[in-house]
């Protein structure tokens, strides 16, 4: 078989140019704790907290450990499991919502600790029905400290991929 030289370039160009599969990169799938600076305890991140009467409820007040983050995961493509509290939405989905680590965080509850909260931002709209149920967020995150009437979050995230959580 004679092949001219431009169908072989335009061939090996083929290759350079499509996207390979085993070339994505592989997220590091991380927990909750994993927000928290290694030589932090889990149980140093809220301090003493009162109880509003009116609303009974607890309001933490958050020590400055609430707002420490591990410094390890500061831009990384990571692969994280929550609960999604819309943020903006349109009618093709939420485009920015804050990923709590428990179902009713910041909607019920006091929210937890800024190093406990991810504002994502995703370019897909996430269109689901069910908002209560958990989902991966997949993406690369950030420091990057987000006031918002709901809470304020010690990280943010880049959305490249939202899916519902699968139980194993």
């Amino acid at each position: 078989m004679n092949v001219s030289r431009r169908h072989f370039v335009l061939a090996s160009s083929a290759f350079v140019v499509a996207p390979n599969p085993a070339f994505a990169a592989t997220p590091r799938e991380i927990t909750w704790d994993d927000l928290i600076p290694a030589d932090v305890p889990y149980g140093e991140i809220i301090a003493e907290g009162q109880k509003d009467e009116e609303q009974d409820t607890w309001l933490p007040i958050f020590d400055e450990n609430a707002s420490k983050l591990n410094p390890d995961l500061n831009g990384e493509f990571v692969k994280i499991p929550g609960y999604v509290v819309p943020f903006d939405q349109t009618t093709s989905g939420v485009t920015s919502f804050i990923l709590v680590p428990y179902v009713g965080a910041c909607v019920h509850t006091p929210p937890p600790p800024p190093n406990q909260l991810i504002f994502v931002k995703s370019d897909i709209p996430w269109k689901q029905d069910n908002l209560w149920d958990p989902v991966w967020v997949i993406g690369n995150i950030n420091h990057e400290t987000q006031v918002t009437d709901i809470a304020e979050s010690g990280y943010a995230l880049q959305a490249s991929k939202i899916e519902i959580y699968e139980w194993e």
